[in-house]
């Protein structure tokens, strides 16, 4: 993920900040990643360091794509520090999430789903849920999901889509999900391309009447990460003017984001209609390196808007 991201932020004229956090294995490696020689530090030093670059940068942004098992402990450490972030990663203990975001007052985009596209969606659904409450009682509902093998827990995009469905009085619950990450299904039941099973998002949810003689399908599959790697960056630019304005609410979710772009005019620029200016947004995100030395997750970037 963090390598699509890189990618979208370097085609949108963000430059790269040389500083990645790691396990402490990892810590002291130069890793190289579009064009630069990337620092990397472990554990010990992630808070000294995030609070050093912020405070010689106070307009910094963390984007964050990291593991299940960090998302609580990284967000304590960016409200701490007083960083405003993204929070791209799925999982972890989501209500202790807000509530550590809420008491610190921190400026943050948290959202299951990142991809503005299918954000959209999810939106409708949400509206069809509230409009028409129940309208689906007596259904029977089927979910399937597919993501790449490093994917450890259940697609938080399934779990929204699901909870509008519930709200249309579908009785479902979590642990019915059908969960694939082998690449041998993938490929031969779901339909993956090869080179894709990588990185993909595959998500089929099927309703069927109680007496199985009506039958409705809803399909949505990524191949890839760019549309993931783009709405961070979108979100990351959404956040900043947030803070700049010292805005009122500090959660915000990418439907807030797309909103927004509605909202306004959208010149044609580099940065997704966003006017260039002299103002400059560092951010610091995080590069998790594999015991392979792949680099994984997130992105350190520079924003000029």
């Amino acid at each position: 993920m963090g390598r699509a991201v890189i990618e979208a932020a370097v085609s949108a004229g963000i430059q790269l900040v040389p500083v990645s956090f790691s396990t402490q294995k990892e810590s002291g490696q130069i890793v190289q990643v579009g064009g630069q020689n990337i620092q990397v530090y472990g554990p010990s030093d992630k808070e000294g360091v995030l609070a050093s670059i912020f405070e010689e940068h106070p307009n910094l942004i963390v984007v964050d794509y990291t593991v299940p098992d960090a998302v609580n402990d990284n967000a304590e450490l960016y409200c701490k520090v007083g960083v405003p972030f993204v929070m791209g990663t799925t999982g972890g203990d989501r209500e202790r999430l807000y509530k550590t975001v809420e008491d610190s007052k921190v400026y943050a985009v948290i959202s299951p789903q990142m991809g503005k596209q299918v954000v959209a969606f999810l939106a409708a659904m949400e509206i069809m849920a509230e409009q028409f409450p129940g309208a689906f009682s007596g259904y029977n509902l089927q979910v399937m999901e597919s993501h790449q093998a490093s994917k450890l827990d259940t697609s938080g995009t399934a779990k929204a889509v699901i909870s509008c469905f519930q709200k249309l009085g579908i009785s479902f619950h979590l642990d019915q999900i059908k969960q694939i990450r082998d690449p041998k299904e993938q490929l031969e039941m779901v339909g993956v391309p090869e080179e894709h099973l990588s990185g993909h998002a595959f998500h089929i949810y099927n309703l069927t009447s109680p007496d199985e003689t009506v039958s409705f399908e809803f399909q949505h599959n990524v191949c890839g990460r760019s549309i993931y790697a783009e709405g961070s960056v979108d979100a990351a630019i959404f956040l900043a003017k947030k803070v700049r304005s010292k805005a009122d609410t500090r959660i915000y979710t990418m439907i807030d984001v797309l909103r927004e772009d509605a909202a306004i005019s959208k010149p044609s620029t580099a940065m997704g209609g966003t006017e260039l200016s002299p103002h400059h947004l560092l951010g610091v995100g995080r590069y998790w390196v594999s015991e392979k030395g792949s680099l994984e997750f997130s992105f350190p970037m520079r924003v000029v808007f």
